[in-house]
């Protein structure tokens, strides 16, 4: 799922304000695998929202005790994709493990038949890039503002997630299903990032997502 939509500059700002969001939507207590480019602010980012106060351990018998340091979670696993370029053309790529071992993370990678990879969030630049008009390359139909193209990725972040099912995701059904005249029976049930994590049932038409109407968030006490 699209968890976040945030538009401006590539700063700790941002990083802080993406994981900031992220937390907001986590179950208590859930502490996800992070995997990212080698942006330093990432790290930051991650640390402050995903970690605790320690003790560090002494170096030397004697001597005041070091203080307490905010140091991320036991449970966190954070590995990052550096990739080395050289003229424009990519020669190297390597997988660091940043906050558990590299082994640790393609473990549990491994459940789903994943590695340490950064081609989701790429698919999905893709994906922006052919359904929000504004952020083509070359395109004729620049967003006036940063609030006018936060407005069409909200949109789209929705669309996302419960409108457009995914082939990764469909689902094979118990018995095959016959369509009118003379296609193939149906076989899949498509599956939209929503269904999968169990937050709908069916897939959203465009109307619904228009008409649904938004439960009010929690009102100013007045003083």
């Amino acid at each position: 799922m699209l968890l976040s939509v945030q538009v401006g500059a590539r700063t700790l700002a941002m990083a802080q304000a993406v994981l900031h969001q992220i937390t907001q939507l986590l179950a208590p207590g859930c502490v996800p695998l992070f995997l990212s480019d080698g942006y330093a602010h990432y790290l930051t980012a991650i640390v402050t929202h995903f970690g605790c106060w320690g003790q560090p351990p002494r170096r030397q018998a004697r001597g005041p005790a070091p203080k307490p340091r905010w140091m991320p979670l036991p449970a966190l696993r954070y590995a990052q994709v550096v990739k080395s370029y050289q003229r424009r053309r990519l020669v190297a790529v390597q997988h660091r493990g940043v906050f558990g071992t590299k082994a640790a993370v393609e473990q549990v990678l491994a459940t789903c038949g994943w590695q340490i990879q950064t081609a989701f969030v790429e698919r999905l630049k893709l994906s922006l890039r052919q359904r929000v008009a504004a952020i083509r390359r070359r395109s004729a139909t620049s967003c006036k503002s940063p609030d006018g193209l936060g407005q069409q990725l909200v949109l789209f972040q929705v669309y996302h997630n419960v409108v457009l099912p995914h082939a990764s995701l469909r689902q094979a059904l118990a018995e095959a299903i016959p369509t009118n005249g003379s296609g193939s029976a149906k076989v899949w049930r498509p599956c939209t990032p929503a269904m999968a994590a169990g937050l709908t049932d069916h897939v959203w038409s465009l109307q619904e997502v228009l008409l649904f109407r938004v439960p009010p968030g929690p009102q100013p006490q007045m003083v």
